[in-house]
Protein backbone atom coordinates (compact mmCIF):
# COMPACT_ATOMS: atom_id res chain seq x y z
CA UNK A 1 0.00 0.00 0.00
CA UNK A 2 1.39 3.38 -1.02
CA UNK A 3 0.28 6.83 0.13
CA UNK A 4 1.13 10.17 -1.42
CA UNK A 5 0.95 13.10 0.97
CA UNK A 6 0.41 16.12 -1.24
CA UNK A 7 -0.22 19.84 -0.82
CA UNK A 8 2.52 20.03 1.82
CA UNK A 9 3.28 23.63 2.75
CA UNK A 10 6.76 22.81 4.10
CA UNK A 11 8.51 19.46 3.81
CA UNK A 12 11.35 19.08 6.29
CA UNK A 13 14.36 16.80 6.02
CA UNK A 14 13.59 15.11 2.69
CA UNK A 15 16.58 16.44 0.75
CA UNK A 16 20.15 16.91 1.96
CA UNK A 17 20.64 20.01 -0.17
CA UNK A 18 17.21 21.53 0.47
CA UNK A 19 16.32 20.66 4.05
CA UNK A 20 13.19 22.83 3.78
CA UNK A 21 11.06 22.32 0.64
CA UNK A 22 7.90 24.26 -0.28
CA UNK A 23 4.81 23.06 -2.17
CA UNK A 24 6.04 19.50 -1.81
CA UNK A 25 4.76 15.94 -1.77
CA UNK A 26 5.94 12.74 -0.08
CA UNK A 27 5.27 9.12 -1.02
CA UNK A 28 5.15 6.34 1.57
CA UNK A 29 5.33 2.79 0.23
CA UNK A 30 4.85 0.19 2.93
CA UNK A 31 7.15 1.08 5.82
CA UNK A 32 9.58 3.22 3.77
CA UNK A 33 9.79 6.64 2.16
CA UNK A 34 9.67 6.04 -1.60
CA UNK A 35 9.82 9.55 -3.07
CA UNK A 36 9.95 13.24 -2.09
CA UNK A 37 9.85 16.36 -4.19
CA UNK A 38 7.69 18.98 -5.85
CA UNK A 39 3.94 18.42 -5.52
CA UNK A 40 3.56 19.03 -9.26
CA UNK A 41 5.81 16.04 -9.97
CA UNK A 42 4.37 13.60 -7.43
CA UNK A 43 3.91 10.06 -8.74
CA UNK A 44 0.64 8.19 -8.40
CA UNK A 45 -0.06 6.12 -5.29
CA UNK A 46 -2.80 3.87 -3.93
CA UNK A 47 -4.06 6.60 -1.60
CA UNK A 48 -3.84 10.39 -1.52
CA UNK A 49 -3.65 12.41 1.66
CA UNK A 50 -4.06 16.19 1.37
CA UNK A 51 -1.85 17.95 3.94
CA UNK A 52 -3.76 21.19 3.41
CA UNK A 53 -0.66 23.36 3.29
CA UNK A 54 0.65 22.09 6.62
CA UNK A 55 4.22 21.14 7.50
CA UNK A 56 5.51 17.57 7.32
CA UNK A 57 8.57 16.59 9.39
CA UNK A 58 10.51 13.44 10.22
CA UNK A 59 9.40 11.81 13.45
CA UNK A 60 11.38 12.98 16.44
CA UNK A 61 14.27 10.77 17.58
CA UNK A 62 14.56 10.78 21.38
CA UNK A 63 18.05 9.42 22.02
CA UNK A 64 18.10 9.74 25.82
CA UNK A 65 15.34 8.53 28.14
CA UNK A 66 14.97 6.54 31.37
CA UNK A 67 11.57 4.85 31.15
CA UNK A 68 11.83 1.67 33.23
CA UNK A 69 10.87 2.94 36.66
CA UNK A 70 8.11 2.98 39.24
CA UNK A 71 6.73 5.87 41.26
CA UNK A 72 7.33 9.59 40.83
CA UNK A 73 9.22 12.38 42.58
CA UNK A 74 6.95 15.41 42.36
CA UNK A 75 7.78 16.50 45.90
CA UNK A 76 11.47 16.55 45.00
CA UNK A 77 10.66 18.80 42.04
CA UNK A 78 8.67 21.14 44.28
CA UNK A 79 11.58 21.31 46.72
CA UNK A 80 13.97 22.25 43.91
CA UNK A 81 11.62 24.99 42.78
CA UNK A 82 11.71 26.25 46.38
CA UNK A 83 15.49 26.53 46.32
CA UNK A 84 16.99 23.13 47.09
CA UNK A 85 19.81 22.36 44.58
CA UNK A 86 19.68 19.29 42.38
CA UNK A 87 21.92 16.32 43.29
CA UNK A 88 22.17 12.81 41.88
CA UNK A 89 21.13 11.20 45.19
CA UNK A 90 17.43 11.29 44.33
CA UNK A 91 18.00 8.40 41.93
CA UNK A 92 18.08 6.05 44.92
CA UNK A 93 14.47 6.95 45.76
CA UNK A 94 13.36 5.66 42.37
CA UNK A 95 15.57 2.58 42.74
CA UNK A 96 13.67 1.46 45.84
CA UNK A 97 10.27 1.87 44.16
CA UNK A 98 11.44 0.19 40.96
CA UNK A 99 12.79 -2.84 42.77
CA UNK A 100 9.43 -3.24 44.53
CA UNK A 101 7.41 -3.12 41.29
CA UNK A 102 6.42 -6.14 39.22
CA UNK A 103 7.51 -6.75 35.66
CA UNK A 104 3.93 -6.06 34.57
CA UNK A 105 3.88 -2.70 36.34
CA UNK A 106 7.20 -1.64 34.86
CA UNK A 107 6.23 -2.74 31.36
CA UNK A 108 2.90 -0.91 31.60
CA UNK A 109 4.72 2.29 32.56
CA UNK A 110 7.11 2.02 29.60
CA UNK A 111 4.19 1.40 27.23
CA UNK A 112 2.35 4.40 28.65
CA UNK A 113 5.31 6.72 28.15
CA UNK A 114 6.17 5.43 24.68
CA UNK A 115 2.55 5.98 23.63
CA UNK A 116 2.64 9.46 25.16
CA UNK A 117 5.80 10.20 23.18
CA UNK A 118 4.27 8.87 19.96
CA UNK A 119 1.23 11.12 20.28
CA UNK A 120 3.64 14.05 20.40
CA UNK A 121 5.58 12.99 17.31
CA UNK A 122 8.40 10.85 18.73
CA UNK A 123 8.83 7.73 16.63
CA UNK A 124 12.27 6.48 17.77
CA UNK A 125 13.03 6.01 21.47
CA UNK A 126 16.18 5.06 23.35
CA UNK A 127 15.72 3.72 26.89
CA UNK A 128 18.27 3.14 29.65
CA UNK A 129 18.25 0.85 32.65
CA UNK A 130 19.71 2.20 35.88
CA UNK A 131 16.91 2.08 38.45
CA UNK A 132 17.52 -1.52 39.52
CA UNK A 133 21.23 -1.67 40.43
CA UNK A 134 21.12 -5.39 41.18
CA UNK A 135 21.83 -8.09 38.63
CA UNK A 136 18.22 -9.27 38.56
CA UNK A 137 16.69 -5.79 38.46
CA UNK A 138 19.01 -4.43 35.79
CA UNK A 139 18.49 -7.55 33.67
CA UNK A 140 14.73 -7.21 33.82
CA UNK A 141 14.96 -3.48 33.01
CA UNK A 142 16.84 -4.04 29.75
CA UNK A 143 14.71 -7.10 28.96
CA UNK A 144 11.46 -5.13 29.38
CA UNK A 145 12.85 -2.18 27.42
CA UNK A 146 14.05 -4.41 24.58
CA UNK A 147 10.49 -5.46 23.86
CA UNK A 148 9.06 -1.94 23.81
CA UNK A 149 11.60 0.58 22.42
CA UNK A 150 14.00 0.92 19.50
CA UNK A 151 17.31 1.24 21.33
CA UNK A 152 18.35 -0.14 24.75
CA UNK A 153 21.21 1.06 26.94
CA UNK A 154 22.70 -0.76 29.91
CA UNK A 155 23.23 1.80 32.68
CA UNK A 156 24.10 -0.30 35.68
CA UNK A 157 26.57 2.49 36.47
CA UNK A 158 23.91 5.07 37.30
CA UNK A 159 24.83 5.49 40.98
CA UNK A 160 26.41 3.26 43.61
CA UNK A 161 23.57 1.67 45.62
CA UNK A 162 23.22 2.79 49.23
CA UNK A 163 25.41 0.73 51.54
CA UNK A 164 27.56 -0.70 48.71
CA UNK A 165 31.31 -0.46 48.42
CA UNK A 166 32.07 1.51 45.21
CA UNK A 167 34.89 -0.78 44.06
CA UNK A 168 32.82 -3.90 44.67
CA UNK A 169 29.89 -2.39 42.81
CA UNK A 170 32.08 -1.56 39.80
CA UNK A 171 33.20 -5.18 39.74
CA UNK A 172 29.56 -6.25 39.71
CA UNK A 173 28.70 -3.79 36.92
CA UNK A 174 31.60 -5.03 34.79
CA UNK A 175 31.07 -8.69 35.62
CA UNK A 176 27.91 -10.61 36.44
CA UNK A 177 25.55 -7.69 35.78
CA UNK A 178 27.10 -6.95 32.39
CA UNK A 179 26.86 -10.59 31.34
CA UNK A 180 23.18 -10.66 32.28
CA UNK A 181 22.31 -7.39 30.53
CA UNK A 182 24.45 -7.42 27.38
CA UNK A 183 22.15 -9.75 25.39
CA UNK A 184 19.32 -7.18 25.57
CA UNK A 185 21.28 -3.96 25.00
CA UNK A 186 23.19 -2.26 22.23
CA UNK A 187 24.80 0.47 24.33
CA UNK A 188 26.65 0.92 27.62
CA UNK A 189 26.48 4.17 29.58
CA UNK A 190 28.01 5.57 32.77
CA UNK A 191 26.96 8.52 34.91
CA UNK A 192 30.44 10.09 35.06
CA UNK A 193 29.84 12.76 37.68
CA UNK A 194 30.57 13.73 41.24
CA UNK A 195 28.38 11.62 43.49
CA UNK A 196 28.35 8.85 40.88
CA UNK A 197 31.44 7.43 39.05
CA UNK A 198 34.89 8.94 38.66
CA UNK A 199 37.19 8.85 35.64
CA UNK A 200 38.97 5.59 36.50
CA UNK A 201 35.71 3.79 37.26
CA UNK A 202 34.15 5.14 34.07
CA UNK A 203 37.02 3.89 31.92
CA UNK A 204 36.90 0.47 33.58
CA UNK A 205 33.15 0.15 32.95
CA UNK A 206 33.27 1.38 29.35
CA UNK A 207 36.16 -0.95 28.56
CA UNK A 208 34.27 -3.95 29.93
CA UNK A 209 31.17 -2.98 28.01
CA UNK A 210 33.07 -2.50 24.80
CA UNK A 211 34.75 -5.87 25.24
CA UNK A 212 31.27 -7.39 25.61
CA UNK A 213 30.20 -5.87 22.29
CA UNK A 214 28.31 -2.83 23.60
CA UNK A 215 28.90 0.64 22.17
CA UNK A 216 29.80 3.46 24.61
CA UNK A 217 27.75 6.56 25.31
CA UNK A 218 28.16 8.71 28.41
CA UNK A 219 26.44 11.02 30.88
CA UNK A 220 29.03 13.81 30.91
CA UNK A 221 29.59 17.23 32.45
CA UNK A 222 26.08 17.72 33.80
CA UNK A 223 26.71 18.94 37.34
CA UNK A 224 30.06 20.62 36.82
CA UNK A 225 33.32 20.53 34.92
CA UNK A 226 34.80 17.06 34.81
CA UNK A 227 36.44 14.36 32.69
CA UNK A 228 33.27 12.98 31.07
CA UNK A 229 33.45 14.64 27.66
CA UNK A 230 37.13 13.84 27.22
CA UNK A 231 36.51 10.19 28.13
CA UNK A 232 33.56 10.02 25.72
CA UNK A 233 35.80 11.21 22.89
CA UNK A 234 38.64 8.95 23.98
CA UNK A 235 36.35 5.91 23.78
CA UNK A 236 34.71 6.95 20.52
CA UNK A 237 31.35 7.20 22.27
CA UNK A 238 28.36 7.77 20.04
CA UNK A 239 27.15 10.53 22.33
CA UNK A 240 28.19 12.63 25.31
CA UNK A 241 24.95 13.60 27.02
CA UNK A 242 24.19 16.79 29.02
CA UNK A 243 27.39 18.75 28.19
CA UNK A 244 26.33 21.61 30.46
CA UNK A 245 29.73 22.63 31.81
CA UNK A 246 32.38 22.58 29.07
CA UNK A 247 35.90 23.92 28.82
CA UNK A 248 37.37 25.14 25.54
CA UNK A 249 39.29 21.86 25.39
CA UNK A 250 36.03 19.90 25.74
CA UNK A 251 34.44 21.81 22.87
CA UNK A 252 37.50 21.30 20.68
CA UNK A 253 37.58 17.57 21.48
CA UNK A 254 33.93 17.19 20.49
CA UNK A 255 34.41 19.20 17.29
CA UNK A 256 37.34 17.01 16.29
CA UNK A 257 35.44 13.77 16.94
CA UNK A 258 32.42 11.79 15.77
CA UNK A 259 30.86 12.03 19.25
CA UNK A 260 27.52 13.84 19.29
CA UNK A 261 26.78 16.34 22.06
CA UNK A 262 23.27 15.44 23.19
CA UNK A 263 21.68 18.36 25.01
CA UNK A 264 18.79 17.86 27.40
CA UNK A 265 17.18 21.26 28.05
CA UNK A 266 14.24 19.78 29.95
CA UNK A 267 16.69 18.87 32.71
CA UNK A 268 17.86 22.44 33.16
CA UNK A 269 14.24 23.61 33.08
CA UNK A 270 13.41 21.10 35.84
CA UNK A 271 16.51 21.61 38.00
CA UNK A 272 17.32 25.30 37.50
CA UNK A 273 20.83 24.39 36.44
CA UNK A 274 22.46 26.57 33.76
CA UNK A 275 21.48 25.66 30.20
CA UNK A 276 24.12 24.22 27.84
CA UNK A 277 25.48 26.74 25.35
CA UNK A 278 24.31 25.14 22.12
CA UNK A 279 25.37 28.17 20.09
CA UNK A 280 28.97 27.74 21.20
CA UNK A 281 28.93 24.07 20.23
CA UNK A 282 27.29 24.57 16.83
CA UNK A 283 29.59 27.45 15.91
CA UNK A 284 32.58 25.26 16.78
CA UNK A 285 31.36 22.53 14.42
CA UNK A 286 30.10 20.07 17.05
CA UNK A 287 27.31 17.70 16.05
CA UNK A 288 24.37 18.43 18.39
CA UNK A 289 21.28 16.42 19.30
CA UNK A 290 18.29 17.22 21.50
CA UNK A 291 16.56 14.65 23.69
CA UNK A 292 14.10 14.67 26.59
CA UNK A 293 15.91 12.69 29.30
CA UNK A 294 12.42 11.63 30.36
CA UNK A 295 12.76 10.29 33.91
CA UNK A 296 10.86 10.67 37.18
CA UNK A 297 13.44 12.83 38.93
CA UNK A 298 15.41 15.45 37.04
CA UNK A 299 13.09 15.81 34.02
CA UNK A 300 9.66 14.24 33.76
CA UNK A 301 8.73 15.41 30.26
CA UNK A 302 8.19 13.26 27.20
CA UNK A 303 7.77 16.20 24.82
CA UNK A 304 10.43 16.74 22.19
CA UNK A 305 8.48 19.79 20.98
CA UNK A 306 8.90 21.33 24.43
CA UNK A 307 12.64 20.65 24.28
CA UNK A 308 12.83 22.29 20.85
CA UNK A 309 11.09 25.41 22.18
CA UNK A 310 13.36 25.64 25.24
CA UNK A 311 16.47 25.11 23.11
CA UNK A 312 15.46 28.00 20.87
CA UNK A 313 14.59 30.32 23.74
CA UNK A 314 17.33 29.46 26.23
CA UNK A 315 20.17 27.84 24.29
CA UNK A 316 20.45 30.23 21.31
CA UNK A 317 19.50 27.67 18.66
CA UNK A 318 17.54 28.71 15.61
CA UNK A 319 14.23 26.86 15.09
CA UNK A 320 15.76 24.99 12.16
CA UNK A 321 18.82 23.96 14.18
CA UNK A 322 16.65 22.77 17.06
CA UNK A 323 14.35 20.68 14.86
CA UNK A 324 17.32 19.16 13.05
CA UNK A 325 18.89 18.32 16.41
CA UNK A 326 15.65 16.64 17.51
CA UNK A 327 15.50 14.52 14.34
CA UNK A 328 18.75 14.08 12.39
CA UNK A 329 20.84 14.84 15.47
CA UNK A 330 19.12 12.18 17.54
CA UNK A 331 19.61 9.68 14.74
CA UNK A 332 23.36 10.46 14.65
CA UNK A 333 23.53 10.03 18.44
CA UNK A 334 22.11 6.53 17.91
CA UNK A 335 24.20 5.89 14.79
CA UNK A 336 21.04 5.34 12.80
CA UNK A 337 20.76 6.25 9.11
CA UNK A 338 17.19 5.00 8.61
CA UNK A 339 15.42 7.52 10.86
CA UNK A 340 15.57 11.26 11.53
CA UNK A 341 15.01 12.24 7.89
CA UNK A 342 12.50 11.73 5.06
CA UNK A 343 14.81 10.89 2.19
CA UNK A 344 13.90 7.88 0.04
CA UNK A 345 14.76 4.64 1.80
CA UNK A 346 14.19 6.00 5.30
CA UNK A 347 11.72 4.34 7.63
CA UNK A 348 8.39 6.08 7.05
CA UNK A 349 8.26 7.97 10.35
CA UNK A 350 6.30 11.08 9.42
CA UNK A 351 4.93 13.91 11.53
CA UNK A 352 2.18 16.22 10.24
CA UNK A 353 2.00 19.52 12.11
CA UNK A 354 -1.21 21.47 12.45
CA UNK A 355 0.88 24.47 11.37
CA UNK A 356 2.46 25.73 8.16
CA UNK A 357 6.08 25.60 9.34
CA UNK A 358 8.48 23.88 11.74
CA UNK A 359 9.02 27.31 13.30
CA UNK A 360 5.68 26.97 15.07
CA UNK A 361 7.15 24.33 17.39
CA UNK A 362 9.09 27.14 19.09
CA UNK A 363 6.78 30.00 18.09
CA UNK A 364 3.77 28.41 19.86
CA UNK A 365 5.32 26.61 22.86
CA UNK A 366 3.07 24.35 24.86
CA UNK A 367 0.38 24.22 22.17
CA UNK A 368 -0.50 20.73 20.86
CA UNK A 369 0.38 20.91 17.17
CA UNK A 370 0.74 17.29 16.09
CA UNK A 371 -2.10 16.47 13.70
CA UNK A 372 -1.00 12.99 12.57
CA UNK A 373 1.91 10.63 13.08
CA UNK A 374 2.91 7.73 10.86
CA UNK A 375 5.45 5.24 12.25
CA UNK A 376 6.90 2.81 9.74
CA UNK A 377 4.09 3.82 7.41
CA UNK A 378 1.25 3.15 9.87
CA UNK A 379 -0.86 5.81 11.55
CA UNK A 380 -0.14 5.99 15.28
Amino acid sequence: MSIVITNIGELVGADEERWLMRDAALVIDGDRIAWAGSAAEAPAADEVYDAGGRAVLPGFVDSHAHLVFAGERAEEFAARMSGRPYAAGGIRTTVAKTRAASDEELGANVRRLVAEMARQGTTTVECKSGYGLTVADEERAVRIAAGLVDEVTYLGAHVVPAGSDPDEYVRLVTGEMLRACAPYARWIDVFCERGAFDADQTREILTAGRDAGLVPRLHANQLGHGPGVQIAVEYGAASADHCTFLSDADVTALADSETVATLLPGVEFSTRQPYPDARRLIDAGVSVALATDCNPGSCYTSSMAFCVAVAVREMRMTPEEAVRAATEGGARALRRTDVGHLRPGARADVLLLDAPSHIHLAYRPGVPQVAKVWRAGLLV
